[in-house]
């Protein structure tokens, strides 16, 4: 592939994300199509899409996994969708129950409001699991692996995603917002999710003070603890907000993954993964904040 298409993909790689992010929830809307469906096949596109430009565009060549790790990366993902999908009965009622089948404020004021709302509930949950010693025990699986990628992204404790999904859905139903609103949201947070950890090439600029992006995100995981911070995987203004923005032009991590190594299994190691919060004792010191 030549240098100029390589860059061209460069910039139109996440504007293209977003408007088929925008096509596909106006269509699904209008159209009436399963939500649940539409939600599934978004998620399966995106990855598809993300690990296209991972093999076009690749931000750091080595951070590309192998065949066993994709194998061990496919073991989460199903573990997460499946365990996610019984687990997430409960919180599914009762956003159904809470929130609205219609909104009585325009899309243009509700999605932006949900998005902000969303956006801190999970900055929010996501701080407290890098400061908590006993969920830093679930959310520092994710931590494990020492490259940034789109496999990877699946790579978390069950638990750990349970909390987080259902924070942000429950803090969206009980504020009241409609339906397709919490829709429109979580296409966004499943784009966002999958963009911020792929490793390709790509670079927002200025926009990084509003969206997440993957240069933030690969300092997220630095084993600097001085420069981890941004919690926000869909909306960067909380780390503004709340002082944990630390990127700027040209700053990337020597090294990402665990300051000690050692305080968690193997990403391997799927069954011992999950089972370490409660066979070893909770260390604050492992966290890539520092922070207890």
């Amino acid at each position: 592939m030549g240098e100029q298409l390589r860059i061209a993909l460069r910039h139109v790689a996440y504007p293209f994300l977003l408007v088929a992010l925008v096509g596909i929830a106006v269509a699904a809307l209008r159209l009436r199509w399963d939500l649940d469906r539409v939600n599934q096949l978004f998620l399966l596109g995106v990855i598809a899409f993300m690990s296209l430009l991972e093999r076009l565009i690749p931000y750091e060549p080595e951070w590309s996994p192998s065949v066993r790790e994709w194998g061990w990366y496919g073991v989460y993902f199903l573990l997460t969708m499946i365990g996610g999908a019984l687990s997430q009965v409960p919180v599914a009622a009762l956003v159904g129950w809470l929130a609205p089948p219609r909104s009585a404020l325009p899309p243009w004021v509700e999605i932006p409001a949900a998005l902000l709302l969303g956006s801190l509930a999970n900055y929010l949950v996501h701080r407290w699991c890098h400061t908590s010693p006993r969920l830093w025990r679930l959310h520092g699986v994710h931590h494990v692996p020492d490259k940034v990628n789109v496999g990877n992204n699946g790579v978390n404790h069950l638990l750990d995603v349970l909390l987080t999904q259902g924070a942000v859905q429950l803090a969206l139903a009980a504020a009241g917002f409609s339906v397709p609103t919490v829709f429109v949201v979580g296409l966004f947070v499943v784009a966002q999710g999958y963009f911020v950890h792929a490793n390709i090439d790509v670079r927002i600029g200025p926009l990084n003070h509003v969206l997440a992006g993957p240069e933030q995100h690969r300092l997220h995981h630095s084993t600097d603890l001085a420069e981890a911070g941004h919690y926000g995987s869909d909306l960067s203004v909380w780390d503004h907000v709340f002082g944990s923005f630390t990127w700027r032009p040209g700053r990337r991590p020597l090294a990402v993954g665990l300051a000690n190594p050692a305080d968690f299994p193997a990403t391997g190691r799927v069954v011992a993964s999950h089972l370490q919060a409660w066979r070893r004792p909770a260390r604050a010191e492992g966290s890539p904040t520092g922070t207890t």
